[in-house]
């Protein structure tokens, strides 16, 4: 079945260049209406926004520029309320927007460790709070959150980004439980591409592979009517992959084996791979944990 978006409204933020321009780009070509956001100046949008749209509107599409820090709570307000004014409606947000400060943990100056998690995990949090009564009120909403393997698995000197990357998986999963009932679906990209934040990093060859349009395919599979939620949607040089997270059954110890010198004994049977699997949400491994101590003692939960 074609994925189309017409009658959609959708905004990307950091939709200037890069992966956030491709996002724009292809969500317009299938239909949506598209808020172009990128950080402007005293609430100009920016040359390249505004470069965007024109683009778009070349081909045929609707979308507006808009100039909001995704960090201001107010200017992300403020673009909401204008596209929902213009447009009716917002159903569609991917949250793209980010920077880079990259330091080792021990030169890294703690200003830019806030600086970094404030544009991506608290902007993506404004930026789903300023949508999140619009789509609960119509029971429709697709938002895509941005993650990175540096948040998943870390990297060399992005502390800061990584502990950002990392923040949009457990506020996925909260927003997931939440929106359900309204059918709001969650989901984080967790994209690899030749960017402005990745310039220089990678060989000729590898840039040429790791186009911001190998990655677009799985985000506008993230934010499409029959879209899954609570997935880590890995995507690069046109591979995609689902990053599971998951845990094992554990090891009931009783009072008396209760100690590190067990745990340590016993660490490859607590740790084993092979058995883990994911979890509902957080009360379902309390569940797990009490269950499993209460059949090791006898003991009937009621």
């Amino acid at each position: 079945m074609t994925i189309q978006f017409h009658g959609r409204v959708a905004i990307v933020t950091g939709a200037g260049s890069g992966l956030g321009r491709s996002h724009a780009l292809a969500l317009a070509a299938r239909g949506a209406k598209v808020v172009v956001n990128d950080l402007g100046r005293n609430g100009v949008p920016s040359d390249n926004a505004l470069s965007v749209v024109k683009e778009i509107r070349g081909g045929g599409g609707i979308a507006m520029a808009d100039p909001a820090d995704v960090a201001d709570f107010e200017q992300v307000s403020a673009m909401a309320a204008r596209a929902e004014k213009d447009w009716g409606r917002i159903d569609i947000l991917v949250n793209n927007a980010g920077v880079l400060r990259d330091k080792t943990f021990a030169k890294m100056e703690m200003a830019d460790f806030e600086f970094v998690l404030r544009v991506h995990l608290i902007g993506s949090a404004n930026c789903t709070k300023a949508v999140w009564a619009g789509m609960r009120e119509r029971n429709y909403g697709r938002i895509a959150l941005t993650s990175s393997a540096s948040g998943i698995y870390g990297n060399f000197g992005q502390a800061n980004y990584g502990a950002a990357k990392a923040g949009m998986i457990g506020l996925m999963n909260v927003l997931h439980l939440e929106g359900a009932k309204n059918n709001i679906r969650v989901n984080v990209l967790a994209p690899t591409a030749r960017t402005g934040m990745t310039e220089g990093l990678l060989s000729p060859v590898a840039a040429e592979l790791m186009t911001p349009e190998s990655v677009t395919p799985g985000l506008l599979f993230l934010v499409s009517e029959n879209a899954p939620s609570r997935v880590i949607l890995g995507a690069g040089a046109g591979v995609f992959a689902v990053t599971h997270i998951g845990e094992t059954p554990g090891v009931y110890l009783d009072e008396s084996e209760r100690t590190p010198e067990t745990i340590a004994a016993r660490f490859a049977e607590i740790s084993g791979a092979q058995t883990a699997e994911p979890l509902k949400d957080a009360f379902g491994q309390t569940m797990k944990f009490v269950t499993a101590a209460a059949k090791a003692k006898g003991i009937k939960l009621e």
